[in-house]
């Protein structure tokens, strides 16, 4: 049924009015697999019978799967595959059950417009000719992009021809389709899905991914630093102002507001120190924060901006001078460092941080669409993907910054001088050991596993060709290519959203001392672990569930480390509650 709705909507009258052909668009693309249109949204009540009985039932995993497969009863295998191939409109669900849990699979059906997964979200394209088309971003280019519809064919839409691209808040998962089945019926379902799990026999293959993570004997202790009186809107930076006792700034995400947080002796305030937002338009997210070394000198700070333009989106790294007294900016315009444009807006990296050879590293995403279809961790002569090392000291005439002499690719026909590492995924947090020098990374994950690295100069991390320690895809494989592993990886039964962390360098008589300390957002846990030459010594699960997603890490001067909680608070480690064992 569906080929025939759209080939009629193909012939409808190219003059015909706009509002007309959105609104039949609109229906074609929420048609369900077996040919009729979507159930309306089922009432709060009835779906809460289906949650309480999925949740106290048990099911039949194998009668769950003959209902996943089967093309005319809800047919979830049409628009989802479960072998990794992402070849359908929606996401893979190939180790869903790894990534979910029971309850979280039940809402994931239940109310699918609830929490739509990164990369996924229903975009909205008209043409200047006034064609409208609704799907997935699958692939993406300077010239065009690939847009997936609901009944699984790509359709390729020239940059050019594209007169607005919005996202949609639905998702493409149509509401209602637990009316097409009695309460067992998607308690089995659910049951299928949490079978859906990485094979036990990949994590054991490699020491750096432990099957289990222990937790410590004794939990360690958290305390919340700030009071709720003085809590944020989805902060996502924390750390303390060189130059000033007890004070420290926190970004707020979308509020694009920079705040200067102060606590002693029991007495906090919270005052604004910039607030970008009415400095640069359209902006999507502060999401990064660094001091220049010599920032109780020259006042000079840096931040990660990323901002829709035009159909396109691009990520500012800009400089800003604070004040004489260091507790607000000082008013002068910021200045661009560095700005790497990007077609979609998935994974725009947001790690920022100056080595201790003075030069300023920059951490990228590979820019999405999901899976990197046009390879770009891969790709030497793009930015996305990478981490890039910049000298802002010296800049050269009209640009922000210089290319350190040293750096690996200086001089190297078609490959950006700018890169320090490649084959990255999201490179959200990183940071320095103080007493190493040695570069901590930890790196979002794709389907199955989060990882972990220590960063050297020129090398290549593996992404798309390899995810954690597995391979991926061969689709951007060269041969000869030496893609280095990870030091630790963990799977879905862990976590699936790794926030990079610090090695703790404050008391040296401390079990910690020397122990990389880390987040994972979604969730909600901290672990540690230790290596020798980039190989696994031991991992171990700090916090089972901390009260808010962790989004960040943070330090203040003394080596202390926190988790900024998305939600809205700091938290404090109390590394002296416990032992490292």
């Amino acid at each position: 049924m569906i080929p025939r709705i759209i080939l009629l909507f193909k012939r409808i009258d190219q003059d015909m009015n706009r509002s007309i052909k959105t609104l039949l668009c609109v229906s074609i693309f929420f048609v369900c697999a077996h040919g009729a249109f979507a159930a309306p949204p089922t009432p709060p009540q009835v779906r809460e019978k289906y949650r309480n009985y999925a949740m106290v039932h048990q099911g039949d995993a194998a009668a769950g799967k003959a209902l996943f497969e089967a093309p005319g009863k809800i047919a979830c295998s049409l628009c989802h595959t479960t072998d990794r191939s992402a070849s359908k409109v929606g996401p893979d669900l190939f180790a869903i059950g790894d990534k979910f849990g029971r309850d979280d699979l039940i809402e994931q059906v239940l109310e699918p417009s609830a929490t739509i997964a990164v990369g996924y979200t229903t975009t909205v394209v008209r043409t200047k000719a006034g064609d409208v088309y609704e799907g997935i971003v699958k692939q993406s280019s300077d010239a065009e992009i690939g847009l997936m519809q609901a009944d699984g064919k790509l359709v390729h839409i020239k940059i050019a021809e594209i007169d607005q691209k919005r996202p949609r808040p639905e998702s493409i998962m149509p509401e209602g389709l637990e009316q097409s089945m009695s309460q067992q019926q998607f308690a089995d379902l659910i049951s299928y899905l949490t079978t859906l799990k990485a094979p036990q026999s990949t994590a054991q293959e490699f020491h750096g991914m432990p099957l289990e993570i222990p937790p410590l004997k004794t939990p360690m202790k958290f305390e919340q630093f700030n009071s709720s009186k003085f809590s944020f809107k989805h902060p996502v930076w924390f750390g303390n102002v060189p130059g000033l006792a007890n004070a420290y700034l926190v970004l707020e995400h979308e509020t694009g507001s920079i705040w200067l947080y102060q606590k002693h002796d029991g007495q906090e305030s919270k005052t604004k120190f910039l607030d970008i937002g009415r400095i640069v338009r359209g902006t999507n997210g502060l999401t990064g924060m660094a001091f220049h070394p010599k920032f109780t000198e020259n006042h000079k700070y840096y931040i990660v901006n990323h901002t829709t333009e035009g159909n396109g989106f691009a990520t500012y790294i800009l400089q800003g001078i604070a004040s004489a007294d260091f507790k607000t900016d000082s008013g002068q315009p910021l200045k661009e460092a560095i700005t790497i444009h990007s077609i979609t807006n998935d994974h725009p990296g947001g790690a920022l941080a100056f080595g201790p050879d003075g030069y300023l590293y920059v951490g990228m995403g590979d820019s999405g669409p999901q899976r990197d279809p046009n390879g770009n961790g891969q790709n030497l002569s793009l930015l996305q993907g990478k981490i890039l090392r910049i000298d802002v000291d010296h800049p050269d005439s009209g640009k922000g910054y210089s290319i350190p002499k040293d750096n690996p690719f200086v001089n190297k026909p078609g490959i950006r001088p700018e890169i320090w590492c490649y084959g990255m995924r999201e490179v959200w947090r990183f940071s320095f050991d103080p007493v190493t020098g040695d570069l901590w990374e930890g790196d979002i994950g794709q389907d199955l596993y989060e990882e972990v690295n220590i960063i050297h100069k020129g090398e290549n991390y593996g992404w798309n060709v390899m995810e954690g320690f597995e391979r991926f895809s061969n689709k951007y494989r060269r041969e000869g290519e030496t893609y280095v592993p990870p030091v630790f990886a963990y799977t879905r039964k862990y976590g699936q959203s790794v926030t990079g962390g610090f090695v703790y360098r404050g008391n040296p008589k401390s079990s910690f001392y020397g122990v990389y300390i880390f987040g994972d957002y979604q969730q909600k846990r901290i672990f540690a672990i230790t290596q020798k030459n980039r190989l696994l010594e031991k991992a171990r699960l700090l916090v089972r569930h901390t009260p808010q997603s962790v989004v960040s890490m943070g330090q203040d001067a003394a080596g202390n480390i926190y988790f900024v909680g998305y939600e809205g608070n700091i938290y404090k480690l109390d590394l002296d509650s416990t032992t490292f064992e």
